[in-house]
């Protein structure tokens, strides 16, 4: 049990305070009509800033004395804060939907209920930061963040059934066409350890990149970084190509075990719209005693990941909310190792499970999403689902048919109405025939949406698959498009300017 600070007199009178200003805090009220939407938005968006402001003067109460609590209070505000900017896009969208300046796909529903179900998530992932801390300040800030909650659920719930057609907005112009393959692109700065470029730490090449650019290229040599590197919601489009996955590699080892939230322990996190990524390794060596640990955490809508590597133990890739897309990716860890609820497509990717704590079981993915109005959740095609190459090789070894391996699953529902397709992909022998782990008892297994569709190899068999409700076999191929990147991304209106290759239906 971790000992928690003692309180001051300050503190409580300041404690009392904020009580009654949670209390106080107005909550929105909303019409039924679809011509009302507009307004409950505007409403929302003042709520939330009330909210902010009452979190804010949690920092007063905690000082400096809680470092993990302090942490929560800071993710808190990062959250709310982009909780507004995601209702803002949302409110553009529905007052101009061709000349919105948050235009970003071709569909004004898909982006409305994007960044609605994004705004939906932040207020669990700031509760969650709250483990091990006071239950007083989290019970506070609890009430207040339960009332954003009850509004962006209604906002979701009473989108107007005619926003879907809109014209298509073009994310990079047309003669960026093929921007992420040629191999000759014109960095903007160059970042080098060895000091033969503009800066020797990639968090100063990121910050050195304008606000709201439409594009800034960041070429990062070979190398190992140990830094920290967080891309703000001001540095959009910004494109960071390294020499290879095996060469250019950020490093940390931030942890839950050391005072990090799960949400603030990421090596590499990026907030800001548009971001890519390729040829480079994102890493948290933190290991697997230290849990939660994240490599690479993203928030970036219509954001690319090519041929990079994502290593770590547990909790690797938080891919927590926004439309993502990774090709030709590495991905490894042991518990949850993919994770959060962000809309993502997983293509040719190798992901691969590593060996954790003893007793331990491995989880591949744990997708968030927590009410069906979001379009959220994890689909993997094309994809090679397996163990890392030298624990396949040692469990192979073993005598009298013993699996030494640790067992490992598919995934399980870390939230009610976690949703997870996986399609068209080779799954190893070493997948449990079960197939999928429940979280806790009975939670969400009638509520899920997992799918299994044309996959292949020794772990694809389904006979022996646990039997839930929300557990499908998916026979129908109408039903698996549903899941491609056509569909699920509509990626066929922001994807071609990257020059990434992608399967957009399943052949």
């Amino acid at each position: 049990m971790m000992a928690l600070p003692p309180w001051t007199t300050k503190q409580l009178l300041l404690l009392v305070v904020l009580i009654i200003l949670a209390a106080a805090c107005p909550g929105s009220t909303f019409a039924s009509d679809d011509d009302q939407f507009v307004e409950s938005v505007r409403s929302t968006i003042e709520s939330v800033r009330q909210v902010i402001s009452i979190v804010s003067r949690f920092s007063d109460v905690l000082g400096g004395g809680d470092f993990r609590a302090s942490n929560a209070i800071a993710d808190c505000l990062d959250l709310l804060d982009f909780s507004a900017d995601q209702l803002t896009w949302t409110l553009s969208r529905a007052i101009s939907s061709s000349t919105a300046k948050y235009s970003s796909s071709s569909s004004m529903g898909a982006d409305m209920r994007t960044w609605l179900g994004g705004a939906l998530g932040n207020q669990d992932t700031c509760m969650e930061g709250f483990e091990g801390t006071n239950t007083i300040v989290k019970s506070l800030v609890a009430g207040s963040l339960d009332q954003v909650t009850s509004l962006v659920r209604q906002l979701l719930s009473q989108l107007p059934g005619t926003i879907d057609a809109a014209a298509a907005g073009i994310w990079l112009k047309e003669k960026e066409q093929k921007l992420l393959v040629e191999a000759n692109i014109r960095a903007d700065v160059v970042v080098a350890a060895d000091g033969s470029g503009n800066f020797t730490r990639v968090m100063d090449a990121v910050s050195a990149a304008p606000d709201n650019s439409a594009r800034y290229v960041i070429y990062v040599k070979k190398g190992v970084y140990q830094e920290y590197v967080e891309i703000s919601k001001k540095k959009t489009n910004i494109i960071m190509i390294g020499d290879g996955m095996n060469l250019t590699v950020i490093s940390g080892n931030r942890s839950f075990v050391d005072g990090w939230t799960t949400y603030r322990s990421a090596t590499f996190a990026v907030k800001g719209k548009g971001f890519m990524a390729r040829d480079m390794r994102f890493e948290n060596t933190a290991g697997p005693e230290k849990h939660q640990a994240v490599a690479f955490r993203s928030d970036s809508d219509l954001s690319v990941v090519y041929r990079c590597a994502i290593t770590g133990y547990q909790d690797t890739l938080y891919a927590h909310s926004m439309r993502q897309f990774y090709r030709e990716c590495l991905i490894t860890g042991t518990v949850d190792f993919i994770f959060g609820d962000g809309v993502v497509v997983f293509q040719n990717c190798e992901i691969l499970a590593r060996r954790g704590l003893p007793n331990q079981k491995n989880t591949i993915t744990a997708q968030g999403r927590k009410e069906p109005t979001q379009p959220s959740g994890f689909s993997i095609q094309f994809s090679n689902i397996s163990i890392e190459e030298e624990e396949e090789a040692s469990n192979s070894s073993s005598s009298n048919g013993i699996i030494i391996f640790p067992p490992t699953y598919l995934g399980r529902p870390w939230k009610e109405y976690s949703r997870t397709v996986i399609m068209q992909s080779y799954i190893s022998g070493l997948i449990r025939p079960q197939g999928w782990l429940e979280w806790n008892g009975d939670f969400a297994l009638d509520t899920l949406y997992y799918g299994e569709y044309m996959n292949y190899g020794p772990g694809a068999a389904l006979g022996d698959r646990i039997r839930w409700p929300g557990l499908h076999a998916i026979n129908d191929s109408s039903e698996a498009n549903n899941f491609t990147v056509a569909q699920f991304l509509l990626g066929n209106s922001w994807l071609p300017p990257t020059g990434v290759k992608y399967t957009a239906g399943l052949t």
